[in-house]
């Protein structure tokens, strides 16, 4: 088996997946809203970067954001799941294969870690009165920090147990967290090299553990799906992804929401997609994440312009990816059995949407009010609900669409 020529059929496979979901992607409603937000909130961004005072602590928020996407350190390796039987057996011959795979993810990630850092860059410059040079000395040493978490992170999947994975990513992320903040807060050459030591060390480690384990092939497909079925979650949006896959778990602590649905014939299809958005991982998932992130850039601007668009992105990006749980039943014959209405199924969907964006909406009104902007929370409050009740009409005509 020549193992280039593997990894070569198996990228050029990949690209041309994505290339076919692409197309629908960048020609969509939503990459127009985005870039429209991205002009909007550069230009809060830049205003309030004039504002900044030296007292700014951008040191730590660098630290904190830019470490984070140094830690998380995925792999694409490409696997699928007949390779554990047809290349279990060739396993000592793979080398230059994951490597090639190490050396892609490392390039792919460098590219997010550059836009990140080009993002946070005019905060951090104008507190500290960081220059160019000082921008492409600490970008190249960010990419060599991204290559050591990147071995270890591949040294760290050999182990079976999702403990000693959970307790590295924890260790990583505050060896690289002290890192970045001993460099951005100018603490000279000594410390900084001192933890990154640490981290040299621990990769060191992790690989002496691991130089007699064999590849856990089943964790490393595993994690491979989850990344595919991540970017199809998003291709969904824009076409049918035949390949999709959605995963469910219970959430019983969930259930004492259901006990507002009325017990009758009229609430069947509520009941039903209620469950569907409380357990599918794809809907409470995505609320959950949106809301967070979308809270935390609150945080960040003042303007009530700005956090009126804010809200006005974080409710549409979570509305429209919400819609698709339409589909989710469509191959189940016994919900068509049902004695009910068509209607009533298309009224079910938008309402569990619509209690999800009010939620949302909810939680961004009370992290401005908790931050001790009162009027600001009470008018992009306002303008939450003015959109939702927009967006109810629109996605009404979104899903007739399906």
């Amino acid at each position: 088996m020549n193992n280039p020529d593997l990894w070569q059929g198996r990228f050029t496979a990949f690209i041309i997946e994505m290339q076919k979901y692409l197309k629908y992607i960048f020609n969509g409603h939503l990459l127009f809203v985005l870039l429209i937000a991205a002009g909007g909130l550069g230009y809060y961004y830049s205003e309030w970067v004039k504002n900044l005072g030296s007292g700014f602590p951008a040191a730590l928020i660098m630290c904190l954001v830019i470490g984070f996407a140094v830690a998380k350190s995925p792999i694409f390796t490409f696997l699928k799941e007949a390779d554990m039987i047809f290349l279990l057996p060739l396993e000592t011959k793979l080398k230059s294969y994951f490597s090639r795979s190490i050396t892609l993810s490392l390039f792919m990630q460098s590219f997010i870690l550059l836009v990140l850092f080009a993002v946070l860059m005019p905060m951090y410059s104008k507190v500290s009165g960081a220059s160019l040079k000082d921008f492409a000395i600490i970008f190249v040493f960010l990419i060599v920090l991204k290559y050591v978490n990147l071995m270890i992170t591949w040294h760290v999947l050999k182990f079976q147990e999702n403990s000693t994975i959970l307790t590295d990513a924890a260790i990583r992320y505050i060896l690289n967290a002290a890192v970045l903040y001993l460099v951005f807060s100018g603490a000279g050459i000594l410390f900084p090299l001192i933890a990154f030591i640490l981290l040299i060390a621990l990769m060191l480690y992790y690989r002496s553990a691991t130089i007699r384990k064999p590849l856990k092939w089943e964790k490393l497909i595993e994690l491979e799906d989850k990344r595919m079925m991540s970017f199809y979650r998003i291709a969904n949006l824009f076409t049918d992804v035949p390949k999709l896959r959605g995963k469910t778990a219970r959430r019983k602590w969930l259930d004492w929401l259901l006990k507002f649905i009325p017990y009758n014939q009229k609430s069947a299809y509520s009941y039903l997609y209620a469950r569907t958005f409380l357990r599918a991982n794809d809907y409470i998932g995505l609320l959950l994440r949106l809301t967070v992130i979308g809270s935390v850039v609150l945080l960040a601007f003042i303007s009530v312009w700005a956090n009126i668009l804010v809200i006005v992105i974080f409710l549409y990006m979570t509305g429209i990816q919400l819609l698709p749980a339409w589909k989710q039943h469509e191959m189940k014959i016994w919900v068509s059995l049902y004695p009910l209405p068509a209607k009533m199924r298309e009224t079910a969907v938008i309402k569990m949407a619509m209690y999800f964006l009010i939620f949302e909406n909810l939680i961004f009104f009370l992290v401005k009010i908790l931050s001790g902007a009162v009027f600001s929370s009470f008018v992009s409050f306002v303008a939450g609900f003015i959109f939702i009740s927009i967006f109810r009409a629109y996605a009404v005509k979104k899903i007739r669409k399906f």
